[in-house]
């Protein structure tokens, strides 16, 4: 604190404490507090004790105002006014904290009121009992470490691709999804469902044919054909043509040729007679796989919550009713299309070979 007369700051320069407060809107104790703790001292102080603040020292009150109404802590404050931080880094730090904070209060406006909604009182005070012993942000860290330790045997872009469906709560959820919510908070802290779930995706995609399968090139052609070839060939089986259609043997020559570039095989007869005797058994293989018991108990019963919190259908939904046993001959099913593809590649590579 200046305690003699400054030259450079002639006294008419000066204001007094009361001044200040109105000028920068502060109370006169928080100017005094300020003062005493070496944050902003006054500019002069007068024989008879009183203090008096110059222009800078007023701007650095302010620019404290300013920031104490947008939260920042006093000690972040005071390592911009020491130059031991820049603003930039310190405002940059606070957002960062603000929209946290943010988060977590949309994430309670939510539970908020789908508990007001819900007209059950006893299943109010459960899901009320559930969801205050565990902040909401706290339930995202989880999933997170969730995926960190069931995924560590494989390898990164797997790992990415199955855990990239992640729960997001809506800003007014149903009771459901409350439900939904707390119960995968509940199994992902569960070390049983934890071990269970880390055993099944090594098993199905770090050994062979997963880890095949969850290659990038493989994933490559899973992708392009998923969103290009496959979807052809299903609109020309929908519609009713002949396998040996000269339009369904150019989609699955097509589908062939993408097929062994991925895998890096050869364009040979075996490749193309092994494709033709693979797709009669999807249906079959994908019901079996929809309905494998290490699946429905560990991803698939993360998924299937994921799904419901997210408000979506569950993301087996489709493969399920293509698959279904009871709709076995339906237009689309995998019991028909599957056998349908095999032909037209059987078809396609005996007009490739005639060629």
């Amino acid at each position: 604190m200046t305690t003699t007369h400054d030259p450079a700051h002639p006294v008419d320069d000066l204001y007094p404490i009361g001044d200040v407060a109105r000028r920068t809107g502060l109370s006169v104790s928080a100017i005094r507090f300020y003062s005493d703790e070496d944050i902003v001292a006054a500019t002069h102080l007068t024989p008879a004790g009183h203090r008096l603040y110059g222009i800078e020292a007023i701007a650095r009150l302010d620019f404290i105002r300013t920031m104490r109404e947008l939260g920042t802590g006093l000690e972040q404050i005071r390592r911009v006014l020491a130059g031991e931080a820049t603003l930039h880094y310190v405002l940059a730090e606070h957002l960062d904290v603000v929209e946290r904070q943010e988060s977590d209060l949309r994430a309670r406006r939510a539970v908020l009121r789908a508990l007001v909604r819900e007209q059950d009182p006893g299943r109010r005070i459960g899901l009320l009992g559930k969801l205050v012993a565990m902040p909401d942000a706290e339930r995202e860290r989880l999933v997170e470490g969730f995926w960190q330790e069931v995924s560590a045997d494989l390898t990164a872009d797997d790992a990415a691709r199955l855990g990239s469906l992640r729960p997001r709560l809506p800003a007014d959820p149903t009771a459901a999804q409350l439900e939904a919510w707390t119960t995968l908070a509940d199994l992902v802290q569960d070390p049983a469902f934890r071990a269970a779930t880390r055993s099944y995706l090594q098993e199905t995609y770090a050994t062979w044919p997963g880890a095949a399968i969850g290659a990038a090139p493989v994933q490559d052609l899973i992708s392009s054909a998923g969103q290009d070839v496959v979807p052809k060939l299903m609109a020309a089986h929908a519609a009713g043509l002949s396998a040996d259609d000269p339009h369904a043997r150019g989609l699955a020559a097509q589908l062939v040729h993408q097929t062994a570039a991925a895998l890096g095989a050869s364009l040979d007869d075996e490749l193309w007679e092994r494709l033709a005797a693979g797709f009669p058994q999807v249906d079959r293989i994908a019901h079996e796989s929809l309905h494998d018991p290490g699946y429905t108990a560990t991803h698939g019963r993360y998924l299937a919550l994921v799904a419901t919190i997210n408000g979506a259908a569950p993301p087996d939904a489709e493969l399920e009713a293509a698959s279904a046993p009871g709709a076995a001959g339906a237009p689309g099913h995998l019991s028909t299309l599957g056998p349908w593809l095999s032909e037209a590649i059987l078809a396609a590579h005996r007009s490739d070979t005639r060629a």
